[in-house]
């Protein structure tokens, strides 16, 4: 019974000593941009953070790696928006909260749905936060930069899943998400909001955000049935069409800055 005990103290004060380090860490990358003025750094500080991940033998450095990269997407990404939102401090605030959300309450979690949860918001802030710093880029960086995260994304779905082509078809997500990078490059678009210093929401975000919600939505038909079924797509593909055309309707009556 004291041993019993003794193992639930010690289970109490590790989840206790979780939710302070994680909760430092979001702190610290705040100070680190707010204090310094620059993204680097706390950029750096991210990277660190996955020591971790190398702290195995050399031959399992890539897999870890791969393993980590929704999770570094979606740091990185959260150091640019807060660097975008320099001057404005209750923006960085809140940024800082849904980081500490996102350490606590999302990535942790390991069901298929907060797996696909955790793909989705790796795109949208992570292409949100490359059309931000993109705009004087060569296209070539940009296009390898959707391609990883295409890849990340879609590996981060398909490896909760039994599947035997996994490796396959993240790669041809990579390449998706690239071809439509390209194309989204000459035409990048962007919605400004007030008050948020120079965040802005990138129309190629919600576009790539909404495509990879229809893949992921055939992918799961498809291997629920062994066919993608019609009735499981049509949802997500009405809600893109939907968007879209709001979107459209906006930028006429209203118009839209470029990146």
């Amino acid at each position: 019974m004291d041993l019993l005990k003794s193992h639930r103290r010690r289970s109490k004060l590790s989840e206790i000593m979780y939710v302070v380090l994680n909760i430092g860490f979001a702190a610290a990358i705040f100070a680190i941009v707010v204090l310094s003025q620059t993204m680097w750094l706390a950029i750096v500080a991210v990277l660190l953070g996955k020591w971790r991940a190398l702290a195995v033998r050399p031959r399992f450095w890539f897999a870890n790696l791969v393993a980590n990269m929704v999770d570094m997407i979606v740091g990185i990404s959260f150091v640019i928006l807060l660097f975008g939102a320099t001057g404005v401090i209750w923006v960085q605030l809140v940024l800082t909260l849904l980081y500490i959300g996102w350490l606590l309450f999302i990535k942790p979690r390991s069901s298929r749905h907060f797996v696909a949860i955790q793909a989705g918001v790796a795109v949208f802030l992570g292409v949100t936060a490359l059309s931000m710093m993109s705009y004087a880029w060569d296209t070539f960086f940009f296009v390898a930069a959707m391609w990883l995260i295409g890849y990340a994304a879609a590996r981060h779905i398909i490896g909760s899943y039994e599947e035997q082509h996994t490796v396959l078809y993240s790669l041809v997500s990579g390449v998706a998400f690239a071809e439509l990078g390209w194309i989204g490059f000459h035409w990048l678009m962007a919605y400004p909001l007030y008050g948020f210093g120079s965040i802005q929401i990138s129309q190629l975000a919600l576009f790539m955000t909404l495509f990879g919600l229809i893949m992921e939505r055939a992918y799961v038909s498809y291997h629920r049935h062994g066919v993608v079924k019609r009735a499981d797509i049509m949802p997500p593909i009405v809600l893109t069409i939907a968007v879209l055309v709001t979107l459209f309707i906006f930028s006429l009556l209203f118009g839209s800055d470029a990146l």
